[in-house]
């Protein structure tokens, strides 16, 4: 599995946290879970397409060729093809809200084909990246792109840079010293985070910090689950099994399992 992250460019660093590029082969597809993460994405694949099954369904629903995703709540689970190669583009905190201008409530646990948000520029985006030789050429697809949406993108506020802290912090910030480094009242910053996030600021900070814990468990195997709970910020043991049932939807012991299972790690490199 070949893996290379690219820092944004100087003109997109207010809304993008990082490019990442992956290339994964294996002889058969590769079935995956994959949990929620704070951060809303622009997916490319630029090889076959991923097949995505929903927590509750029973089929996989194979997936346009470029998706914007939403804040996550639940798990879903991926069927990967055996040539694996795509573009992720995640976002700041309230970074896809100011490019799209919608409110991130209507795309809870959602995922749209980015065609039908863009419009035709991204059947030539789509074109562009099959015809690039490597990941730098891809690179210079995306980024190409990502400049043109700059020009329009919306002004940035006190809460945007606030909640990059709740995400230096690992989530473990009090509601309302978020609510003052935004400069608003308690009641206001709730709001603008619905707007903005798409999820109340509380939610959002235990999403956070789940993703931290889960990360962890991804990259180091053999580290106690009283240690991930620790370096996550939980207050014990007992919070973090709580999140993982809920954003995991198995308890940590059935996640052990499932990545011992798994050929490949999707969040493991995700940054923050």
């Amino acid at each position: 599995m070949k893996v290379k992250f690219y820092p944004p460019h100087i003109m997109l660093q207010e809304f993008i946290n990082c490019v990442m590029i992956v290339h994964a082969e294996s002889p058969s597809s590769m079935v995956s879970p994959y949990p929620p993460s704070p951060q809303n994405s622009l997916f490319f694949y630029i090889n076959d397409r991923i097949k995505v099954q929903k927590d509750g369904d029973s089929n996989f629903v194979l997936q346009p060729g470029s998706v914007v995703v939403g804040p996550q709540l639940t798990r879903v689970t991926l069927d990967v093809n055996k040539n694996h190669k795509a573009v992720r583009v995640g976002f700041h905190p309230g970074g896809l809200h100011r490019m799209l201008g919608i409110s991130m409530a209507e795309m809870i646990d959602g995922s749209y084909d980015a065609a039908d948000v863009f419009g035709n520029e991204l059947k030539e985006i789509n074109e562009r990246l099959l015809e690039a030789e490597d990941f730098d050429g891809i690179h210079a697809v995306i980024e190409s792109f990502l400049l043109k949406k700059a020009k329009s993108l919306r002004r940035a506020l006190p809460f945007d840079l606030a909640m990059l802290e709740l995400l230096k912090m690992s989530g473990n910030l009090p509601v309302e010293q978020m609510a003052s480094l935004a400069c608003l009242s308690l009641r206001q910053f709730e709001r603008i985070c619905k707007e903005r996030i798409g999820l109340p600021p509380k939610l959002f900070a235990r999403v956070v910090r789940f993703s931290k814990a889960y990360r962890l468990r991804e990259n180091h195997q053999d580290v106690s689950w009283t240690h991930i709970a620790y370096e996550s910020g939980y207050f014990d043991q007992m919070h973090l099994i709580r999140d993982f049932k809920q954003f995991a939807g198995v308890a940590p012991g059935i996640i052990q399992k499932e990545l011992e299972q798994t050929p490949i790690r999707l969040q493991a490199g995700l940054r923050l």
